[in-house]
């Protein structure tokens, strides 16, 4: 069956321009009737959050799940907006659409996708789970609903190694400090804990198994990952006691049956209980500024189709930005620019990164029927050049053998990118050096060769262009960073009362490994001040 879909995906990308136009046509008709039917809860009526509040808290992903937890459990009435929608989750029901065969779901307000297979796939405009925002030369990649990355992302929440961690903050942030107190926070909170062996040992992670041993062929030594994978959920999946998602290549969009212990779980679950604060799915902030004694937000309330219901200016006497790396950075650029926060200072808007992502693949050493389990199992780590971090990957939207096994790199890479505003088209602009991300991609190519080469894939995928792919992000970084654009504790710069406790306060890299912890753990830190000192 998975491979008669696979097969339909090869035949409807090769169709794809023809039917692309069809496709746009009936966006808001038969499709939008079926969500209505599969997923009935993100159709509900919105609520409206009051014009003024104590604190507004943009965004719920990890920085805004922290603030509006630790502000609620301070008697702080939090409002939280999200333009996205709140998706349940049902052990059952296709509550999301996978990568083989994706539908509106998946995408925030486009009509086509070419992941990192390099198939295109078409669908109609509607409010799904990952942006993916084109700006030239990098494609970005970034949540979209209540939950922001946790509902999108592969899971491995994991802290970096000190000496790279001060070469990149250099001494904003004491790694002490979080390792000691707030790193062990977040895996508390979020019961983070490696794969277990019988999961490691069971048929959908044969290519997890494989990944190890091809890296000790080459001389490294795999380590376990940390994830944030309920393990008790993935184990129902193989026992055939809940739909199969996490054990079946789904992740990127979704996983129906909250195999993954997102925010929604937790931190924003905690926040909704203490009474303070609420969240208020399907609002998008368009801009931000002060009415001269408070905070002004302008919002406009979508439904999941896309229709604007309305506009509505909020106020706040304090304002957490907390819209993801590429959002908050917008908000504050435009800001700047059309005066509306006049005295944000030169650095907004600078030392955006990638936090040196590439995707790589490589042949198995043989046909074994590997499967495609989704959370990661162990990562390696190479210092001979770069310093570079591979991680054992799974390949979206492929639940079956293919013959290929891949990995997530994340490369100690300088480059970095600037986001200005364009006044003519009122949008920001990301300005990022042409293959930005090659000295990247080259270190983390270098690995999985030496791998592949000495572990005896049976193919190698460099005539073809899928050895190592670089064009996009999915850990984007950086644009109002700690000690420059705030202070160390994203104090916003100029503005008193404002402040950035997400990925834009990072600047541009997570020192080779995934940014979730390091978010998490630096909001903690931060909202801890901020409420102790008052300001």
């Amino acid at each position: 069956m998975q491979r008669r879909r696979f097969l339909a995906l090869s035949s409807t990308a090769a169709l794809g321009g023809a039917l692309t136009g069809r496709t746009a046509a009936f966006a808001e008709g038969p499709w939008a009737g079926l969500f209505r039917s599969w997923v009935p809860e993100i159709f509900a009526s919105l609520p409206d959050p009051p014009d003024n509040t104590d604190a507004i808290v943009i965004g719920s992903g990890f920085g805004g799940a922290v603030a509006a937890l630790r502000l609620a459990q301070a008697g702080v009435q939090t409002t939280v907006l999200e333009r996205g929608s709140k998706w349940p989750n049902d052990p059952w029901r296709e509550i999301f659409t996978g990568d083989d065969l994706p539908d509106g779901r998946g995408f925030w307000h486009r009509t086509s996708f070419t992941g990192i297979t390099n198939v295109p796939v078409f669908f109609e405009s509607f409010g799904g789970v990952l942006d993916c925002t084109e700006f030239a030369g990098i494609d970005v990649w970034r949540g979209a609903a209540v939950g922001g990355g946790s509902v999108v992302f592969t899971g491995v929440m994991h802290a970096p190694e000190k000496r790279l961690f001060d070469s990149v903050f250099g001494g904003v942030v004491d790694y002490g400090e979080l390792a000691s107190r707030y790193y062990p926070r977040v895996r508390e909170m979020l019961r983070l804990d490696a794969m277990p062996t019988d999961v490691y040992n069971s048929g959908p992670f044969g290519h997890s198994r494989v990944w190890d041993e091809q890296a000790r062929h080459a001389g490294y030594t795999p380590q376990p990952l940390d994830s944030i994978f309920n393990w008790s959920v993935v184990r129902s999946e193989l026992a055939g006691q809940s739909r199969a998602s996490a054990t079946a290549a789904r992740s990127n969009l979704g996983n129906s049956n909250g195999a993954k212990f997102d925010l929604n779980q937790n931190y924003l679950r905690y926040a909704q209980e203490t009474g303070k604060a609420t969240i208020f799915p399907g609002h998008e902030v368009t801009s931000i500024g002060r009415d001269g004694k408070r905070f002004t937000v302008e919002v406009r309330k979508l439904t999941p189709t896309g229709t604007v219901l309305g506009t509505r200016v909020l106020t706040a006497d304090r304002l957490f930005l907390c819209g993801g790396s590429v959002g908050t950075t917008e908000l504050l650029v435009r800001a700047r620019a059309t005066g509306t926060l006049p005295n944000l200072n030169e650095h907004v808007g600078e030392g955006w990164g990638t936090n040196g992502d590439v995707v790589l693949a490589r042949g198995a050493s043989a046909i074994a029927g590997n499967g495609q389990g989704v959370p990661p199992a162990s990562r390696i780590f190479g210092d001979s050049g770069l310093p570079t971090t591979l991680e054992n990957w799974y390949i979206p939207g492929i639940p079956v053998e293919v013959g290929a096994i891949a990995s997530l790199g994340m490369v100690l890479d300088s480059t970095r990118g600037r986001f200005r505003h364009d006044a003519a088209t009122g949008k920001a602009v990301l300005d990022w050096p042409k293959d930005g991300n090659a000295t990247a991609r080259e270190a983390a190519h270098a690995m999985n060769h030496r791998i592949a080469e000495r572990a005896g894939s049976m193919v190698e995928y460099d005539s073809i262009g899928f050895a190592a792919n670089s064009k996009f992000t999915a850990h984007p970084l950086g644009g109002a960073v700690l000690g420059k654009a705030t202070d160390s504790y994203g104090r916003v710069h100029g503005h008193p009362g404002l402040y950035v406790l997400d990925g834009a306060a990072i600047p541009g890299s997570t020192a080779t490994m995934n940014p979730s912890l390091t978010i998490s753990a630096i909001a903690e830190r931060n909202i801890e001040q901020i409420l102790k000192s008052g300001r």
